[in-house]
């Protein structure tokens, strides 16, 4: 299914187009896409094509948007927010990879890490990191690591996150930065749950975050997502405002 959700846009510049993909096991996808385009929309001059195709609930499946091979033309963003792990094929993956390869930037979420698990592994070098599981679901605390990054600017030194999944990170790709982590009772350490990266000409914003409807309606989950979304494409300032015309719309 494609659909637009656009806000009226005022004035130049043009609003970021950005696309959307979402689905798979284990989320409320549906209830998630509204307010990850309403709350970003609110925040910043943005406007979302969604992908979400109707069936498309399990573990594996190839999206619709990934079978033209100019797939991201005409987005200046993508954001991930699908799952579906056992879509293991080479060939697909590089399929989905090779705009962001190139220049499109990304923005990623949650689940959308333990995606396409191709023995390539070309998934976890574009996302960042590698993660394959997680521990319980419990509330814990979040500390803000690189608080003179622009992205974390007004993000504050410590959050207590609601329930919320901590993934298990096995590795950090040379080219991304921890911006932030979750200490986990269960490993004993603090793993990376937000982060920036280099993959390609592309820059991508991450997090694990994101597996209940109630923290991505958090305001402080919003305001995060909405500065690495505006980071990945260059319209976020140095003190983590948006480049003048990208804030919010009237």
């Amino acid at each position: 299914m494609l659909a637009r959700y656009e806000r009226k846009a005022g004035s130049r510049p043009r609003p970021l187009r950005a696309l959307l993909i979402t689905g798979g096991c284990c989320h409320e996808y549906d209830a998630q896409a509204v307010t990850l385009m309403q709350g970003i929309s609110k925040r910043a001059n943005v406007e979302f094509t969604l992908v979400r195709d109707k069936g498309a609930d399990g573990t594996q499946h190839k999206v619709s948007a990934y079978q033209k091979a100019d797939w991201a033309a005409g987005y200046d963003v993508v954001l991930h927010n699908e799952c579906y792990a056992d879509e293991k094929d080479p060939a697909w993956l590089e399929g989905i990879v090779a705009p962001h390869r190139a220049g499109t930037p990304a923005v990623v979420i949650h689940c959308a890490m333990h995606c396409y698990r191709a023995p390539t592994n070309e998934w976890f070098r574009f996302v960042g990191v590698t993660s394959r599981s997680h521990g319980s679901h419990f509330a814990y605390p979040m500390t803000n690591v690189k608080p003179e990054h622009p992205v974390m600017k007004g993000f504050p030194a410590v959050w207590q996150t609601p329930k919320e999944e901590l993934y298990i990170i096995e590795k950090v790709e040379k080219e991304a930065t921890p911006l932030a982590v979750g200490y986990s009772p269960e490993t004993k350490k603090g793993e990376a749950n937000v982060w920036v990266h280099q993959y390609g000409k592309a820059r991508v914003f991450g997090t694990t975050m994101g597996h209940y409807n109630h923290t991505m309606s958090d305001p402080v989950y919003l305001d995060l997502i909405t500065r690495g979304t505006l980071w990945a494409t260059g319209r976020l300032q140095e003190d983590g405002t948006p480049v003048a015309g990208y804030g919010a719309q009237p």
